[in-house]
């Protein structure tokens, strides 16, 4: 007996027919399951020491989200891989993730250490969000267009400081004093060149370089006490240890300038080797000190605390915070965790409030060029907020590609 043929406009309508009933069914497979976010990350080696706690801080924003009844009805889950520190290391963790089912992957800090695991997310058409990194190749430019960091660029705390200094501390003559060990520091620097020809009347009365690992940076002092008047401030675009060591020699030196820095440098670990500092600013996305405007921020340096044994060191634990609650917004308002989808969702985001300030993302623009940035200010040895600032035009992106 043969079965009676199946008419055009039918078959015709089949392959549409099957392929929403697989949709469906793939759907309703996937409704129990847990969502799977990887988080191939340094747990030993030098970048460890930034990626614990960003990652510390992820993990606090994923068991907020789970409490609040999970993300499009389905729990969210954790797994785990060590890059080691090691590039090599970071593909191999990024695919291990993956493998396991990760929808997003989360990545060192570092860009030269985050990339080699984001690419491989990227090749995966799965989303990758670097814990803080702050150099744009953490993006599109370096990795492609579904790696995204919620963290605040480089250039734009350079650009913040000099704007800063600028309107409230009168800086008009300032002297650059570059770090040039990583990019990190090259950034900052970028930033504070592109906005201090826009301040009228600031003059750059000098530039030296020196490395992080340098024991001394006398020859550098030596042009800086030269000069016909002390520099209103010191733009120091370094991180410790080698940031700390130059401010003791400056000071040593009796140089009184205003020293202005990066984030890097916040917290006040750092700070006995340089006894009774003042007059050293930086700019930082919430305070870890107990006096952030945002009470909400200081609740949350205590939940951390709580569940870790002590409070962040640093503003660099908040980016995991922000990256997995705006990651979340985005899957939410797609309704989806297909990469396309959420990223489209995410690059709509201006302004998007979040504990620790506003994000905005773009199409070409992963990162955050303009930001408020709270303002550190180490008065006696002792660190606190003194001011906010927000630059009054986001760096270009040609600047930050250093075009």
């Amino acid at each position: 007996m043969t079965s009676p043929p199946i008419s055009s406009p039918l078959r015709r309508a089949l392959p549409a027919l099957c392929a929403g009933l697989l949709a469906s069914g793939l759907a309703y497979a996937q409704a129990g399951k847990d969502i799977v976010i990887g988080f191939a990350n340094a747990k030993s080696g030098w970048v460890e020491a930034y990626d614990t706690p960003a990652r510390r801080a992820a993990l606090i924003r994923i068991d907020e989200i789970n409490a609040a009844g999970g993300l499009l009805g389905r729990k969210i889950k954790v797994i785990e891989t060590d890059t080691k520190s090691d590039r090599a290391q970071s593909a191999k963790a990024g695919l291990e993730a993956l493998d396991q089912g990760a929808e997003l992957l989360v990545v060192s800090c570092d860009y030269d250490f985050g990339a080699p695991a984001a690419l491989e997310a990227q090749k995966k058409g799965k989303v990758s969000f670097f814990l803080c990194a702050e150099d744009i190749k953490a993006g599109v430019q370096g990795v492609g267009k579904n790696a995204f960091s919620s963290s605040v660029l480089a250039a734009v705390q350079g650009a913040t400081m000099a704007e800063w200094a600028y309107n409230k501390r009168n800086m008009r003559q300032a002297y650059v004093l570059l770090d040039t060990t990583i990019e990190y520091n090259k950034g900052i620097c970028t930033g504070f060149d592109w906005m201090a020809p826009q301040l009228k009347g600031v003059t750059i009365v000098g530039r030296d370089n020196f490395k992080n690992g340098d024991a001394s940076i006398a020859a550098q002092i030596s042009r800086i006490k030269a000069l016909p008047k002390e520099p209103d401030a010191i733009m120091l675009c370094s991180y410790i240890p080698g940031a700390a060591s130059a401010v003791r020699q400056l000071r040593a030196a009796g140089i009184q300038s205003l020293i202005l820095n990066g984030a890097a440098v916040d917290g006040s670990y750092w700070l006995d080797s340089v006894p009774g500092l003042s007059n050293f600013a930086v700019p930082v996305q919430g305070s870890v000190h107990g006096d952030d405007p945002n009470p909400q921020v200081e609740a949350f340096n205590k939940t951390f605390a709580t569940r870790y044994g002590a409070r962040p060191s640093n503003t660099y634990a908040y980016p995991g915070y922000v990256l997995i609650d705006v990651w979340a917004k985005a899957v939410q308002r797609a309704q989806s965790l297909e990469a396309d989808k959420v990223t489209a969702e995410l690059e709509k985001m201006r302004n998007e409030p979040t504990l620790f300030g506003p994000r905005t993302f773009s199409k070409d623009i992963h990162h955050q060029n303009q930001a408020r940035l709270l303002i550190s200010e180490v008065k006696a040895g002792k660190p606190g907020i003194v001011d906010e600032w927000t630059i009054s035009n986001p760096v270009p992106l040609p600047v930050l590609l250093k075009r």
